[in-house]
């Protein structure tokens, strides 16, 4: 394919709630920033990101598309509003996309309970809800450790681990920020996990600030961020226990 045939995808997703500017900390955002990014690395499309404040939307975000809030997907002029219509459209009409997307029903089942269960341990903080968010992330890690692969279907990222590994990045950083959680060292093939998706580019550049990881759930608490922390420098966490 030349590149004059390359279809650009402009891919719109919420911005900071903090700065209004840097990416935000949208799952769904991120999850197709992922896709959309290993496409571009394919050169399969070239990848526009526009970061959205949607506390502030411009007036012609509001004309084009009124109330919908991102994540939302242009594709040669034609606007996909709607996760699982993106999610179609990655599939079925971007070129290289059907590759992201395996059927492997016991991955689908390990992981599709994992959020729940974070949401309800921040919302109880007890030792039942941490049990019950640490036994999901364990099944995670034995399917890991028995399939000895880099990734939850193979050696090669599929749309599973773009689904997931966001979700483990909010886990990880508002779980003990809120929660005091902790992801225990002894799951080493999901650690070991964390650390083959802290390599890759197209998580790295799709991830939000753990900063903007946090203030979305304070949002959602009814409390806010302090000047101080609003004015901190973005950090993200990336580091893994060594093994």
């Amino acid at each position: 394919m030349s590149c004059e045939n390359i279809p650009e995808i402009e891919l719109i997703i919420k911005a900071s709630t903090i700065d209004g500017r840097r990416k935000g900390a949208c799952l769904f955002c991120h999850e197709y920033f992922m896709d959309l990014y290993l496409l571009a690395e394919l050169k399969t499309i070239s990848l526009k990101i526009t970061t959205v404040d949607m506390l502030k939307p411009p007036p012609d975000f509001r004309t084009n598309f009124e109330a919908t809030p991102p994540p939302i997907l242009i594709d040669n002029g034609v606007t996909v509003l709607e996760n699982e219509k993106i999610e179609r459209h990655i599939m079925k009409s971007i070129p290289g996309g059907h590759n992201l997307f395996v059927q492997d029903k016991e991955v689908a089942s390990r992981i599709e309970n994992i959020y729940s269960k974070f949401k309800l341990m921040l919302l109880k903080k007890d030792d039942t809800s941490k049990s019950n968010l640490l036994s999901h992330l364990r099944k995670v890690d034995e399917h890991l450790s028995q399939k000895g692969s880099r990734f939850l279907t193979g050696d090669t990222i599929c749309c599973f681990d773009c689904e997931l590994m966001p979700k483990l990045q909010h886990i990880r950083v508002a779980g003990h920020f809120f929660a005091d959680f902790d992801i225990p060292e002894t799951l080493e093939s999901l650690w070991k996990y964390f650390g083959e998706m802290y390599q890759l580019d197209a998580f790295t550049q799709s991830c939000p600030a753990d900063q903007d990881i946090i203030n979305i759930y304070k949002l959602q608490q009814g409390t806010r961020m302090t000047k101080r922390e609003e004015l901190e420098q973005p950090s993200f966490t990336n580091t893994v226990p060594p093994f």
